[in-house]
Protein backbone atom coordinates (compact mmCIF):
# COMPACT_ATOMS: atom_id res chain seq x y z
CA UNK A 1 0.00 0.00 0.00
CA UNK A 2 2.71 2.49 0.99
CA UNK A 3 4.99 1.64 -1.92
CA UNK A 4 3.20 4.36 -3.89
CA UNK A 5 4.77 7.82 -3.72
CA UNK A 6 1.24 9.24 -3.57
CA UNK A 7 0.45 7.37 -0.35
CA UNK A 8 3.85 8.19 1.10
CA UNK A 9 3.20 11.92 0.70
CA UNK A 10 -0.24 11.58 2.34
CA UNK A 11 1.27 9.60 5.21
CA UNK A 12 4.02 12.19 5.68
CA UNK A 13 1.47 15.01 5.91
CA UNK A 14 -0.68 13.06 8.39
CA UNK A 15 2.30 12.19 10.57
CA UNK A 16 3.46 15.81 10.44
CA UNK A 17 0.08 17.10 11.68
CA UNK A 18 -0.12 14.43 14.40
CA UNK A 19 3.42 15.15 15.57
CA UNK A 20 2.83 18.92 15.54
CA UNK A 21 -0.45 18.74 17.46
CA UNK A 22 1.05 16.28 19.95
CA UNK A 23 4.01 18.56 20.64
CA UNK A 24 1.84 21.67 20.86
CA UNK A 25 -0.73 19.94 23.08
CA UNK A 26 1.91 18.59 25.45
CA UNK A 27 3.56 22.01 25.58
CA UNK A 28 0.24 23.81 26.30
CA UNK A 29 -0.85 21.36 28.98
CA UNK A 30 2.49 21.48 30.73
CA UNK A 31 2.50 25.28 30.46
CA UNK A 32 -1.00 25.55 32.00
CA UNK A 33 -0.05 23.25 34.87
CA UNK A 34 3.22 25.07 35.44
CA UNK A 35 1.44 28.46 35.33
CA UNK A 36 -1.15 27.33 37.90
CA UNK A 37 1.56 26.00 40.25
CA UNK A 38 3.72 29.11 39.87
CA UNK A 39 0.70 31.36 40.44
CA UNK A 40 -0.19 29.49 43.65
CA UNK A 41 3.26 29.72 45.23
CA UNK A 42 3.76 33.29 44.00
CA UNK A 43 0.43 34.38 45.52
CA UNK A 44 1.11 32.56 48.78
CA UNK A 45 4.58 34.08 49.06
CA UNK A 46 3.24 37.59 48.36
CA UNK A 47 0.46 37.41 50.98
CA UNK A 48 2.09 35.35 53.73
CA UNK A 49 5.31 37.37 53.74
CA UNK A 50 3.55 40.78 53.68
CA UNK A 51 4.64 42.86 56.70
CA UNK A 52 1.09 43.90 57.53
CA UNK A 53 -0.11 40.29 57.41
CA UNK A 54 2.77 39.12 59.60
CA UNK A 55 2.02 41.87 62.19
CA UNK A 56 -1.66 41.02 62.19
CA UNK A 57 -1.19 37.29 62.82
CA UNK A 58 1.63 37.65 65.39
CA UNK A 59 0.46 40.63 67.49
CA UNK A 60 -1.79 39.71 70.44
CA UNK A 61 -4.50 41.90 71.95
CA UNK A 62 -4.85 42.66 75.65
CA UNK A 63 -6.61 39.87 77.49
CA UNK A 64 -6.63 37.62 74.38
CA UNK A 65 -7.75 34.09 75.15
CA UNK A 66 -8.69 32.60 71.72
CA UNK A 67 -5.64 33.07 69.55
CA UNK A 68 -6.72 30.51 66.86
CA UNK A 69 -10.01 32.36 66.50
CA UNK A 70 -8.22 35.68 66.09
CA UNK A 71 -5.90 34.21 63.46
CA UNK A 72 -8.91 32.74 61.65
CA UNK A 73 -10.61 36.13 61.64
CA UNK A 74 -7.51 37.68 60.11
CA UNK A 75 -7.28 34.90 57.44
CA UNK A 76 -10.93 35.48 56.49
CA UNK A 77 -10.01 39.03 55.57
CA UNK A 78 -7.30 37.66 53.22
CA UNK A 79 -9.49 35.03 51.56
CA UNK A 80 -9.51 36.96 48.26
CA UNK A 81 -5.72 37.49 47.93
CA UNK A 82 -5.11 33.88 49.03
CA UNK A 83 -7.70 32.49 46.58
CA UNK A 84 -9.40 30.42 49.30
CA UNK A 85 -12.77 29.19 48.01
CA UNK A 86 -13.49 26.38 50.55
CA UNK A 87 -13.84 23.90 47.62
CA UNK A 88 -10.47 23.45 46.01
CA UNK A 89 -8.36 25.64 48.28
CA UNK A 90 -8.63 25.96 52.10
CA UNK A 91 -6.68 27.40 54.96
CA UNK A 92 -5.99 25.63 58.26
CA UNK A 93 -4.70 26.85 61.62
CA UNK A 94 -2.70 24.05 63.23
CA UNK A 95 -1.08 23.49 66.57
CA UNK A 96 2.62 24.23 66.12
CA UNK A 97 3.63 21.14 68.11
CA UNK A 98 1.14 18.44 67.13
CA UNK A 99 -0.21 19.75 63.78
CA UNK A 100 -3.77 19.31 65.14
CA UNK A 101 -6.37 21.33 63.23
CA UNK A 102 -7.57 24.18 65.52
CA UNK A 103 -9.55 26.12 62.90
CA UNK A 104 -10.08 26.05 59.16
CA UNK A 105 -12.12 27.38 56.26
CA UNK A 106 -13.93 24.03 56.17
CA UNK A 107 -14.84 21.44 58.78
CA UNK A 108 -12.39 21.85 61.72
CA UNK A 109 -12.49 18.10 62.40
CA UNK A 110 -10.76 17.23 59.12
CA UNK A 111 -7.61 15.09 59.33
CA UNK A 112 -4.59 16.28 57.34
CA UNK A 113 -1.81 14.14 55.97
CA UNK A 114 1.72 14.95 57.06
CA UNK A 115 3.22 16.50 53.90
CA UNK A 116 6.89 17.50 53.44
CA UNK A 117 6.00 21.22 53.82
CA UNK A 118 4.01 20.48 56.99
CA UNK A 119 6.95 18.50 58.39
CA UNK A 120 9.21 21.45 57.61
CA UNK A 121 6.86 23.84 59.46
CA UNK A 122 6.81 21.59 62.52
CA UNK A 123 10.59 22.07 62.62
CA UNK A 124 10.07 25.85 62.75
CA UNK A 125 10.86 26.58 59.09
CA UNK A 126 8.66 27.79 56.22
CA UNK A 127 7.51 25.04 53.85
CA UNK A 128 7.29 26.23 50.22
CA UNK A 129 8.54 23.11 48.37
CA UNK A 130 6.68 21.98 45.24
CA UNK A 131 6.28 18.44 43.82
CA UNK A 132 5.03 18.49 40.18
CA UNK A 133 3.99 14.83 40.39
CA UNK A 134 1.71 15.24 43.43
CA UNK A 135 -2.02 15.88 43.22
CA UNK A 136 -1.97 18.84 45.63
CA UNK A 137 -0.16 22.10 46.40
CA UNK A 138 0.47 23.35 49.93
CA UNK A 139 2.29 25.98 51.96
CA UNK A 140 2.99 25.78 55.70
CA UNK A 141 4.13 28.88 57.69
CA UNK A 142 5.03 28.59 61.39
CA UNK A 143 4.02 31.65 63.54
CA UNK A 144 4.18 32.62 67.20
CA UNK A 145 1.31 34.57 68.73
CA UNK A 146 1.63 35.37 72.35
CA UNK A 147 2.85 32.31 74.12
CA UNK A 148 1.36 29.92 71.56
CA UNK A 149 2.99 28.35 68.45
CA UNK A 150 0.80 27.84 65.41
CA UNK A 151 1.05 26.86 61.75
CA UNK A 152 -0.86 28.57 58.93
CA UNK A 153 -1.40 25.86 56.33
CA UNK A 154 -2.84 26.53 52.85
CA UNK A 155 -3.87 23.40 50.83
CA UNK A 156 -5.02 23.28 47.18
CA UNK A 157 -6.21 19.95 45.69
CA UNK A 158 -5.49 21.04 42.07
CA UNK A 159 -9.00 20.28 40.85
CA UNK A 160 -9.11 23.60 39.01
CA UNK A 161 -5.90 22.74 37.17
CA UNK A 162 -7.16 19.27 36.31
CA UNK A 163 -10.44 20.59 34.90
CA UNK A 164 -8.60 23.17 32.85
CA UNK A 165 -6.19 20.51 31.51
CA UNK A 166 -9.10 18.21 30.59
CA UNK A 167 -10.85 20.97 28.69
CA UNK A 168 -7.63 21.88 26.92
CA UNK A 169 -7.03 18.23 25.99
CA UNK A 170 -10.51 17.94 24.46
CA UNK A 171 -9.93 21.14 22.54
CA UNK A 172 -6.59 19.88 21.19
CA UNK A 173 -8.12 16.51 20.27
CA UNK A 174 -10.93 18.23 18.31
CA UNK A 175 -8.38 20.45 16.56
CA UNK A 176 -6.32 17.34 15.73
CA UNK A 177 -9.31 15.60 14.12
CA UNK A 178 -10.17 18.64 12.00
CA UNK A 179 -6.48 19.12 11.16
CA UNK A 180 -6.15 15.51 10.03
CA UNK A 181 -9.20 15.80 7.76
CA UNK A 182 -7.89 18.99 6.21
CA UNK A 183 -4.31 17.64 5.88
CA UNK A 184 -5.50 14.44 4.18
CA UNK A 185 -7.51 16.42 1.65
CA UNK A 186 -4.69 18.87 0.97
CA UNK A 187 -2.06 16.12 0.77
CA UNK A 188 -4.17 14.25 -1.80
CA UNK A 189 -4.39 17.37 -3.93
CA UNK A 190 -0.70 18.22 -3.51
CA UNK A 191 0.52 14.68 -4.17
CA UNK A 192 -1.68 14.42 -7.26
CA UNK A 193 -0.13 17.62 -8.60
CA UNK A 194 3.38 16.26 -8.04
CA UNK A 195 2.80 12.64 -9.06
CA UNK A 196 1.11 13.25 -12.44
CA UNK A 197 4.25 14.54 -14.25
CA UNK A 198 6.34 11.83 -12.56
CA UNK A 199 3.95 9.17 -13.88
CA UNK A 200 4.28 10.59 -17.40
CA UNK A 201 8.06 10.55 -17.01
CA UNK A 202 7.89 6.91 -15.82
CA UNK A 203 5.93 5.91 -18.93
CA UNK A 204 8.58 7.59 -21.09
CA UNK A 205 11.35 5.69 -19.28
CA UNK A 206 9.57 2.40 -19.93
CA UNK A 207 9.37 3.17 -23.65
CA UNK A 208 13.05 4.10 -23.81
CA UNK A 209 13.95 0.93 -21.91
CA UNK A 210 12.03 -1.08 -24.51
CA UNK A 211 14.02 0.58 -27.32
CA UNK A 212 11.49 3.18 -28.48
CA UNK A 213 13.21 6.60 -28.60
CA UNK A 214 10.58 8.35 -30.73
CA UNK A 215 8.23 9.64 -28.01
CA UNK A 216 8.87 13.05 -26.54
CA UNK A 217 7.42 13.82 -23.12
CA UNK A 218 5.55 17.11 -22.93
CA UNK A 219 6.89 19.58 -20.35
CA UNK A 220 3.98 21.15 -18.45
CA UNK A 221 5.88 23.16 -15.82
CA UNK A 222 9.11 25.04 -15.27
CA UNK A 223 9.89 23.61 -11.83
CA UNK A 224 12.43 20.89 -11.00
CA UNK A 225 10.19 18.16 -12.42
CA UNK A 226 9.88 20.12 -15.64
CA UNK A 227 13.67 20.49 -15.84
CA UNK A 228 14.02 16.76 -15.20
CA UNK A 229 11.55 15.98 -18.00
CA UNK A 230 13.40 18.23 -20.46
CA UNK A 231 16.73 16.63 -19.54
CA UNK A 232 15.18 13.21 -20.04
CA UNK A 233 14.14 14.16 -23.56
CA UNK A 234 17.70 15.32 -24.29
CA UNK A 235 19.09 12.10 -22.81
CA UNK A 236 16.80 9.99 -24.99
CA UNK A 237 18.04 11.76 -28.13
CA UNK A 238 21.68 11.35 -27.09
CA UNK A 239 21.09 7.70 -26.25
CA UNK A 240 19.65 7.12 -29.73
CA UNK A 241 22.73 8.73 -31.29
CA UNK A 242 25.07 6.77 -29.01
CA UNK A 243 23.52 3.46 -29.98
CA UNK A 244 24.11 4.32 -33.62
CA UNK A 245 27.77 5.05 -32.84
CA UNK A 246 28.07 1.74 -30.95
CA UNK A 247 27.00 -0.10 -34.09
CA UNK A 248 29.81 1.62 -35.98
CA UNK A 249 32.35 0.67 -33.32
CA UNK A 250 31.44 -3.01 -33.23
CA UNK A 251 34.26 -4.00 -35.60
CA UNK A 252 36.74 -2.59 -33.07
CA UNK A 253 35.39 -5.01 -30.49
CA UNK A 254 35.81 -7.86 -33.01
CA UNK A 255 39.50 -6.97 -33.38
CA UNK A 256 39.83 -6.68 -29.61
CA UNK A 257 38.47 -10.19 -29.02
CA UNK A 258 40.49 -11.58 -31.92
CA UNK A 259 43.81 -10.65 -30.30
CA UNK A 260 42.79 -11.17 -26.69
CA UNK A 261 44.66 -14.00 -24.97
CA UNK A 262 44.89 -12.58 -21.45
CA UNK A 263 45.05 -8.89 -20.65
CA UNK A 264 43.91 -6.37 -23.30
CA UNK A 265 44.58 -2.62 -23.40
CA UNK A 266 43.34 -0.40 -26.27
CA UNK A 267 44.52 3.16 -27.09
CA UNK A 268 43.04 5.79 -29.40
CA UNK A 269 44.91 7.35 -32.32
CA UNK A 270 46.16 9.99 -29.86
CA UNK A 271 47.58 7.43 -27.45
CA UNK A 272 44.83 7.83 -24.85
CA UNK A 273 43.41 4.81 -23.04
CA UNK A 274 39.98 3.75 -24.31
CA UNK A 275 39.66 0.23 -22.91
CA UNK A 276 41.36 -2.06 -20.39
CA UNK A 277 39.98 -5.33 -19.09
CA UNK A 278 40.39 -6.41 -15.45
CA UNK A 279 43.11 -8.92 -16.38
CA UNK A 280 45.26 -6.10 -17.76
CA UNK A 281 44.90 -4.15 -14.51
CA UNK A 282 45.88 -7.23 -12.55
CA UNK A 283 48.88 -8.06 -14.70
CA UNK A 284 50.17 -4.48 -14.78
CA UNK A 285 49.38 -4.11 -11.05
CA UNK A 286 47.94 -0.61 -11.38
CA UNK A 287 44.70 1.23 -11.99
CA UNK A 288 43.97 2.00 -15.63
CA UNK A 289 41.70 5.03 -16.06
CA UNK A 290 41.21 7.65 -18.75
CA UNK A 291 44.23 9.65 -17.58
CA UNK A 292 46.67 6.81 -18.48
CA UNK A 293 48.46 7.12 -21.86
CA UNK A 294 50.35 4.73 -24.09
CA UNK A 295 53.65 6.51 -23.44
CA UNK A 296 53.23 6.04 -19.69
CA UNK A 297 52.84 2.25 -20.10
CA UNK A 298 54.56 0.91 -23.22
CA UNK A 299 56.86 3.56 -24.68
CA UNK A 300 59.86 1.40 -23.69
CA UNK A 301 58.54 -1.42 -25.93
CA UNK A 302 57.98 0.74 -29.02
CA UNK A 303 57.07 4.37 -29.79
CA UNK A 304 53.33 4.84 -30.20
CA UNK A 305 53.39 6.03 -33.81
CA UNK A 306 55.68 3.12 -34.81
CA UNK A 307 53.03 0.71 -33.49
CA UNK A 308 50.25 2.75 -35.10
CA UNK A 309 51.94 2.67 -38.52
CA UNK A 310 52.25 -1.12 -38.66
CA UNK A 311 50.32 -3.06 -41.29
CA UNK A 312 46.85 -4.03 -40.06
CA UNK A 313 46.93 -7.55 -41.50
CA UNK A 314 50.34 -8.96 -40.60
CA UNK A 315 52.26 -6.28 -38.71
CA UNK A 316 52.76 -6.53 -34.95
CA UNK A 317 55.47 -5.93 -32.35
CA UNK A 318 56.43 -8.09 -29.38
CA UNK A 319 58.16 -7.36 -26.14
CA UNK A 320 58.44 -8.54 -22.56
CA UNK A 321 58.23 -7.00 -19.12
CA UNK A 322 58.56 -8.00 -15.47
CA UNK A 323 55.95 -6.54 -13.11
CA UNK A 324 55.93 -7.38 -9.40
CA UNK A 325 57.40 -10.85 -9.97
CA UNK A 326 55.22 -11.55 -13.03
CA UNK A 327 56.80 -12.12 -16.48
CA UNK A 328 54.64 -10.69 -19.26
CA UNK A 329 54.84 -11.21 -23.01
CA UNK A 330 53.38 -8.23 -24.93
CA UNK A 331 51.94 -8.10 -28.45
CA UNK A 332 51.25 -4.69 -30.02
CA UNK A 333 49.02 -4.35 -33.11
CA UNK A 334 47.11 -1.45 -34.72
CA UNK A 335 43.39 -1.48 -35.51
CA UNK A 336 41.41 0.55 -38.09
CA UNK A 337 44.51 2.27 -39.36
CA UNK A 338 42.62 3.97 -42.22
CA UNK A 339 39.84 5.22 -39.92
CA UNK A 340 39.91 8.44 -37.86
CA UNK A 341 39.11 6.19 -34.89
CA UNK A 342 42.23 4.06 -35.34
CA UNK A 343 44.41 3.03 -32.45
CA UNK A 344 46.74 0.45 -30.98
CA UNK A 345 45.81 -2.78 -29.23
CA UNK A 346 48.19 -4.29 -26.65
CA UNK A 347 47.74 -7.92 -25.62
CA UNK A 348 49.46 -9.13 -22.44
CA UNK A 349 50.15 -12.80 -21.86
CA UNK A 350 51.28 -14.03 -18.45
CA UNK A 351 54.42 -16.17 -18.90
CA UNK A 352 55.21 -16.38 -15.17
CA UNK A 353 54.41 -20.08 -14.83
CA UNK A 354 56.40 -21.07 -17.93
CA UNK A 355 59.32 -18.89 -16.86
CA UNK A 356 59.38 -20.31 -13.37
CA UNK A 357 59.08 -23.86 -14.65
CA UNK A 358 62.05 -23.23 -16.93
CA UNK A 359 64.07 -21.77 -14.06
CA UNK A 360 63.12 -24.69 -11.83
CA UNK A 361 64.16 -27.12 -14.56
CA UNK A 362 67.53 -25.43 -14.95
CA UNK A 363 68.00 -25.26 -11.19
CA UNK A 364 67.01 -28.91 -10.84
CA UNK A 365 69.49 -30.01 -13.51
CA UNK A 366 72.22 -27.89 -11.89
CA UNK A 367 71.48 -29.35 -8.44
CA UNK A 368 71.44 -32.93 -9.72
CA UNK A 369 74.71 -32.34 -11.59
CA UNK A 370 76.30 -30.85 -8.50
CA UNK A 371 75.04 -33.58 -6.17
CA UNK A 372 76.30 -36.35 -8.47
CA UNK A 373 79.58 -34.63 -9.35
CA UNK A 374 80.72 -34.39 -5.74
CA UNK A 375 80.63 -38.16 -4.96
CA UNK A 376 81.92 -39.00 -8.44
CA UNK A 377 84.87 -36.68 -7.92
CA UNK A 378 85.61 -38.29 -4.57
CA UNK A 379 85.32 -41.81 -6.00
CA UNK A 380 87.62 -40.94 -8.91
CA UNK A 381 90.18 -39.26 -6.63
CA UNK A 382 90.39 -42.19 -4.22
CA UNK A 383 90.30 -44.77 -7.02
CA UNK A 384 93.18 -43.01 -8.85
CA UNK A 385 95.15 -42.87 -5.62
CA UNK A 386 94.64 -46.62 -5.11
CA UNK A 387 95.63 -47.36 -8.73
CA UNK A 388 98.76 -45.20 -8.57
CA UNK A 389 99.95 -46.56 -5.23
CA UNK A 390 99.58 -50.21 -6.10
CA UNK A 391 100.95 -52.52 -3.43
CA UNK A 392 102.90 -49.72 -1.73
CA UNK A 393 99.85 -48.37 0.12
CA UNK A 394 99.33 -49.74 3.65
CA UNK A 395 96.41 -52.09 3.96
CA UNK A 396 94.72 -49.93 6.60
CA UNK A 397 94.79 -46.86 4.31
CA UNK A 398 93.61 -48.95 1.35
CA UNK A 399 90.61 -50.21 3.38
CA UNK A 400 89.82 -46.68 4.48
CA UNK A 401 89.84 -45.48 0.87
CA UNK A 402 87.63 -48.39 -0.19
CA UNK A 403 85.15 -47.61 2.59
CA UNK A 404 84.97 -43.99 1.41
CA UNK A 405 84.40 -45.15 -2.17
CA UNK A 406 81.60 -47.46 -0.98
CA UNK A 407 80.08 -44.66 1.12
CA UNK A 408 80.09 -42.24 -1.81
CA UNK A 409 78.61 -44.97 -4.01
CA UNK A 410 75.79 -45.48 -1.49
CA UNK A 411 75.24 -41.74 -1.44
CA UNK A 412 74.93 -41.68 -5.22
CA UNK A 413 72.53 -44.62 -5.05
CA UNK A 414 70.33 -42.77 -2.53
CA UNK A 415 70.29 -39.64 -4.73
CA UNK A 416 69.34 -41.66 -7.80
CA UNK A 417 66.64 -43.56 -5.90
CA UNK A 418 65.17 -40.30 -4.54
CA UNK A 419 65.26 -38.77 -8.02
CA UNK A 420 63.50 -41.81 -9.45
CA UNK A 421 60.85 -41.57 -6.73
CA UNK A 422 60.22 -37.90 -7.49
CA UNK A 423 60.21 -38.63 -11.21
CA UNK A 424 57.55 -41.29 -10.75
CA UNK A 425 55.46 -38.87 -8.67
CA UNK A 426 55.80 -36.13 -11.31
CA UNK A 427 54.82 -38.47 -14.14
CA UNK A 428 51.86 -39.88 -12.20
CA UNK A 429 53.36 -43.37 -12.04
CA UNK A 430 54.07 -43.36 -8.32
CA UNK A 431 51.72 -46.13 -7.33
CA UNK A 432 50.49 -46.36 -3.76
CA UNK A 433 48.61 -49.14 -2.05
CA UNK A 434 45.82 -47.78 0.13
CA UNK A 435 44.52 -49.97 2.91
CA UNK A 436 43.43 -49.52 6.54
CA UNK A 437 46.32 -49.67 9.00
CA UNK A 438 47.07 -48.67 12.58
CA UNK A 439 48.63 -45.20 12.64
CA UNK A 440 49.58 -45.75 16.30
CA UNK A 441 51.44 -49.01 15.58
CA UNK A 442 53.27 -47.35 12.68
CA UNK A 443 54.46 -44.53 14.97
CA UNK A 444 55.52 -47.03 17.65
CA UNK A 445 57.45 -49.04 15.04
CA UNK A 446 59.31 -45.93 13.86
CA UNK A 447 60.16 -45.07 17.47
CA UNK A 448 61.64 -48.54 18.05
CA UNK A 449 63.55 -48.43 14.75
CA UNK A 450 65.35 -45.14 15.51
CA UNK A 451 65.85 -45.74 19.21
CA UNK A 452 69.40 -47.15 18.83
CA UNK A 453 70.39 -44.27 16.53
CA UNK A 454 69.06 -41.78 19.10
CA UNK A 455 70.97 -43.52 21.90
CA UNK A 456 74.22 -43.30 19.88
CA UNK A 457 73.78 -39.52 20.00
CA UNK A 458 72.79 -39.60 23.69
CA UNK A 459 69.33 -38.27 22.77
CA UNK A 460 66.24 -38.75 24.92
CA UNK A 461 63.52 -40.09 22.62
CA UNK A 462 59.93 -40.26 23.94
CA UNK A 463 56.60 -41.26 22.45
CA UNK A 464 53.37 -39.83 23.82
CA UNK A 465 50.26 -41.54 22.50
CA UNK A 466 46.79 -42.63 23.64
CA UNK A 467 46.06 -46.29 24.17
CA UNK A 468 43.82 -46.45 21.12
CA UNK A 469 43.55 -44.60 17.83
CA UNK A 470 41.20 -45.20 14.90
CA UNK A 471 42.67 -46.83 11.82
CA UNK A 472 43.60 -44.68 8.85
CA UNK A 473 43.36 -45.55 5.14
CA UNK A 474 46.66 -45.05 3.35
CA UNK A 475 49.89 -46.56 2.09
CA UNK A 476 51.48 -47.78 5.31
CA UNK A 477 55.00 -48.14 3.91
CA UNK A 478 54.97 -44.62 2.47
CA UNK A 479 53.64 -43.10 5.69
CA UNK A 480 56.30 -44.95 7.69
CA UNK A 481 58.86 -43.53 5.24
CA UNK A 482 57.57 -40.00 6.01
CA UNK A 483 57.71 -40.63 9.76
CA UNK A 484 61.24 -42.04 9.51
CA UNK A 485 62.37 -39.00 7.50
CA UNK A 486 60.99 -36.53 10.06
CA UNK A 487 62.37 -38.35 13.12
CA UNK A 488 65.76 -39.06 11.45
CA UNK A 489 66.16 -35.37 10.62
CA UNK A 490 65.50 -34.47 14.26
CA UNK A 491 68.16 -36.98 15.37
CA UNK A 492 70.66 -35.70 12.77
CA UNK A 493 70.27 -31.99 13.43
CA UNK A 494 69.94 -32.07 17.21
CA UNK A 495 73.26 -31.75 19.10
CA UNK A 496 74.24 -34.78 21.19
CA UNK A 497 72.33 -35.06 24.41
CA UNK A 498 69.17 -33.47 23.04
CA UNK A 499 65.51 -34.26 23.54
CA UNK A 500 63.13 -35.53 20.85
CA UNK A 501 59.47 -36.19 21.50
CA UNK A 502 56.90 -37.90 19.27
CA UNK A 503 53.26 -37.08 20.05
CA UNK A 504 50.39 -38.98 18.40
CA UNK A 505 46.73 -38.03 18.58
CA UNK A 506 43.40 -37.81 16.74
CA UNK A 507 40.85 -35.03 16.35
CA UNK A 508 37.56 -35.13 14.48
CA UNK A 509 38.25 -37.17 11.30
CA UNK A 510 42.04 -36.80 11.26
CA UNK A 511 45.06 -38.37 12.98
CA UNK A 512 48.30 -36.51 13.56
CA UNK A 513 51.91 -36.91 14.61
CA UNK A 514 54.08 -34.10 15.97
CA UNK A 515 57.87 -34.47 16.24
CA UNK A 516 59.46 -31.87 18.51
CA UNK A 517 63.18 -31.41 19.15
CA UNK A 518 65.51 -28.86 20.74
CA UNK A 519 68.04 -28.91 17.90
CA UNK A 520 69.44 -26.20 15.65
CA UNK A 521 66.03 -25.35 14.16
CA UNK A 522 65.39 -23.46 10.93
CA UNK A 523 65.71 -19.67 10.51
CA UNK A 524 62.48 -17.78 9.80
CA UNK A 525 63.70 -16.74 6.34
CA UNK A 526 64.18 -20.40 5.26
CA UNK A 527 60.94 -21.88 6.63
CA UNK A 528 58.96 -21.33 3.46
CA UNK A 529 61.43 -23.32 1.33
CA UNK A 530 62.22 -26.41 3.36
CA UNK A 531 59.97 -28.61 1.16
CA UNK A 532 61.69 -27.53 -2.07
CA UNK A 533 63.86 -30.07 -3.82
CA UNK A 534 67.58 -29.91 -3.01
CA UNK A 535 66.98 -26.98 -0.66
CA UNK A 536 69.09 -27.16 2.49
CA UNK A 537 69.53 -24.52 5.18
CA UNK A 538 73.15 -25.48 5.95
CA UNK A 539 74.44 -27.21 2.80
CA UNK A 540 77.86 -28.11 4.21
CA UNK A 541 76.41 -29.66 7.34
CA UNK A 542 73.70 -31.46 5.35
CA UNK A 543 76.21 -33.12 3.05
CA UNK A 544 78.40 -33.99 6.01
CA UNK A 545 75.45 -35.78 7.62
CA UNK A 546 74.54 -37.50 4.36
CA UNK A 547 71.54 -35.32 3.43
CA UNK A 548 70.53 -34.80 -0.20
CA UNK A 549 67.83 -32.14 0.26
CA UNK A 550 65.19 -34.45 -1.24
CA UNK A 551 63.81 -36.20 1.84
CA UNK A 552 61.25 -33.59 2.87
CA UNK A 553 60.27 -33.03 -0.78
CA UNK A 554 59.44 -36.72 -1.12
CA UNK A 555 57.64 -36.71 2.24
CA UNK A 556 55.54 -33.73 1.17
CA UNK A 557 54.62 -35.48 -2.11
CA UNK A 558 53.54 -38.61 -0.23
CA UNK A 559 51.45 -36.66 2.29
CA UNK A 560 49.81 -34.54 -0.44
CA UNK A 561 48.78 -37.73 -2.26
CA UNK A 562 47.05 -38.79 0.97
CA UNK A 563 45.19 -35.43 1.11
CA UNK A 564 47.06 -34.76 4.32
CA UNK A 565 49.32 -31.95 5.46
CA UNK A 566 52.95 -31.67 6.52
CA UNK A 567 53.81 -28.34 8.09
CA UNK A 568 55.99 -26.48 10.54
CA UNK A 569 54.42 -25.56 13.87
CA UNK A 570 55.48 -22.42 15.72
CA UNK A 571 57.05 -23.09 19.09
CA UNK A 572 58.90 -21.25 21.82
CA UNK A 573 62.56 -21.94 22.45
CA UNK A 574 65.15 -23.70 20.27
CA UNK A 575 64.52 -26.58 17.89
CA UNK A 576 61.84 -27.50 15.40
CA UNK A 577 58.34 -28.95 15.48
CA UNK A 578 56.88 -30.72 12.44
CA UNK A 579 53.25 -31.85 12.25
CA UNK A 580 51.91 -34.65 10.04
CA UNK A 581 48.12 -34.88 9.60
CA UNK A 582 46.16 -37.52 7.66
CA UNK A 583 42.42 -37.94 7.03
CA UNK A 584 41.01 -41.16 8.45
CA UNK A 585 39.21 -42.04 5.22
CA UNK A 586 42.25 -41.58 2.98
CA UNK A 587 42.36 -39.50 -0.21
CA UNK A 588 39.26 -39.06 -2.34
CA UNK A 589 38.92 -41.91 -4.82
CA UNK A 590 41.40 -44.19 -3.07
CA UNK A 591 40.51 -47.89 -3.28
CA UNK A 592 39.61 -49.17 0.16
CA UNK A 593 40.97 -52.45 1.42
CA UNK A 594 44.16 -54.37 0.94
CA UNK A 595 45.61 -54.53 -2.50
CA UNK A 596 43.92 -51.32 -3.70
CA UNK A 597 46.21 -49.01 -5.67
CA UNK A 598 46.13 -45.51 -7.00
CA UNK A 599 48.55 -44.06 -9.51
Amino acid sequence: MFRSLHMKLVLIMVLLIVALMTVVGAFLMNSVTAFYVDDFYSRMSTVLTDEQFVRDVTTTEAGETDSPGKIQAILRSYVGPLGVDSRTRNYYILDGQTAQVLASSEDASVQLSLTPNLSTALKGEEGYSSDPTSDYMDVAIPITRGEGEYIIYILDNRQTSQRLSDQLFRLILEALVFGLIISVLLSFLLSKTMITPIERLTDGVRQVASGDFSKKIEVGSKDEIGVLTENFNVMARQLRDTIAQVENERHKLDTLFLHMTDGVVAFSHRGQLIHANPAAKRLLDRELDASVTYDALFSDIAPFYDALSLDNETGYLTGSREVEGKYLELTLAPFDKESPDSGVLVVLHDMTAQRRNEEMRKEFVANVSHELRTPLTNIRSYAETLADSGDDMPEKTRNSFLNIILSETDRMTHIVQDLLTLSRFDSGRGEMTFAPFSFLEAAEGVCRAVKLDAERHNHTLTLKAPRRLPQVVGDRERIVQVMMNIVSNSIKYTPNGGHISMTVGAKDDRVWLEVDDDGIGIPEADRGRIFERFYRVDKARSRQSGGTGLGLSIAKEIVDRHNGSLSLVDKEGPGLRLRLELPLGGPDGATRGAGGAQA
